[in-house]
Order: structure tokens, then sequence, then C-alpha cells
């Protein structure tokens, strides 16, 4: 019971990542900074990171969310891998969301595969927070 209780009262922890040979950085930089401000816990991976290893952080550090940026087209590919390796660990308990250059249409194949969100350039930043704080809330 305590051990449920504190869980409630700590902050979202977050990880946010960069996979594949995606080297743009800014935006998923500029996220960590809006989501810390906003009292979550950030964790960033860094650039160039396999699916694998996302899923070894975020079960290790135990998120609730999974932050993924890709904008190299690979999104169709990793953020599914992401998904799929997340759950075989036992994460379905975590929210994943993508963002980066997603065409509309592959936006709702995301959504069938578990990637929430898939938020664009220009996204305001407090709709990227609402969305999160609301959606780990209904998981919660």
């Amino acid at each position: 019971m305590q051990e449920e209780i504190e869980q409630r009262n700590r902050p979202i922890r977050i990880l946010v990542s960069k996979l594949g040979l995606d080297g743009h950085d800014r935006g998923a930089l500029v996220i960590c900074r809006a989501l810390r401000d906003a009292g979550m816990e950030v964790i960033y991976s860094g650039l160039f990171c396999t699916p694998e290893q996302v899923a070894k952080i975020a079960i290790e550090e135990d998120v609730d969310v999974i932050a993924m940026s890709l904008l190299n087209g690979a999104h169709s590919v990793l953020f599914p891998k992401v998904a799929r390796l997340v759950r075989e660990k036992g994460g379905n308990n975590i929210l994943l969301i993508g963002g980066g250059i997603i065409p509309e249409a592959d936006k709702k194949i995301l959504e069938t595969e578990g990637v929430m969100g898939n938020f664009g350039p220009g996204t305001p930043l407090p709709t990227i927070i609402d969305y999160i704080a609301s959606n780990v809330k209904a998981k919660k």
C-alpha cells in the first residue's frame, strides 16, 4: 500500500530517446527542458540508440513514458520495435509517444502499434506536456 502511494506521489518519469541514425537532437533537448520545467523527471538517452537500448533503459529506470523522436523517416520501423520490446519486458503500463516528421497516414499505423501522440514540429510545448500528464494519470 505504501509503495502504491509513493508511486502515485512521485513525479512523472520520462525517457526521451533519439533512435537510430538521426543526429538531429535540438527538438529533443527542447522537449527535455520543457518536461523538466513542468516538474517531470527526465532521462535523456542521447543520440543513436537502438530499440533494445531504449527498452532496457525504460525498464531499468521504471519510467512512466517513453518519448521517441525521429526525423529521418525510420519511425514506422523503430517505434513499433520499441513498443514490442517494452511489452515483452513487462512494460505494458508505459505510455509510448512519438515525435518528429511523421506523415498523417503513418500516425494511424503507429497508434495501432501502441505509439500515441506522434507530435510534429511546431507542436506547442504545453500541448505535449498536457497530453503526457493526462495520459499517465489515465494509465495509473
